[in-house]
């Protein structure tokens, strides 16, 4: 992406555009340029074709339900 910048509007949440003034002032940044980053690593993210290791959160997940099966049951009441 070059340095040409073109202006665009959205709306957010109130409260995470809070936290991101507050970001933004803790770090002497400018707020585009958090957008700007965040928007560019999420992009990155998804350009990856298909799941991205999913196949082993999967089965930890239904491991441990099976397992702690009582547990979550105690846990949810």
């Amino acid at each position: 992406m070059g340095a040409d910048k073109e202006k665009f509007a959205t709306q957010i949440d109130a409260e995470l555009l809070a936290t991101l003034r507050s970001v933004a002032k803790a770090e002497g940044r400018q707020i585009q340029a958090i957008v700007e980053e965040a928007l560019k690593a999420h992009l990155a993210g998804r350009d990856r074709t298909g799941p991205q290791g999913r196949e082993h959160v999967m089965a930890a997940y239904l491991k441990s339900t099976n397992r702690y099966a009582g547990l979550y049951d105690k846990l949810s009441k």
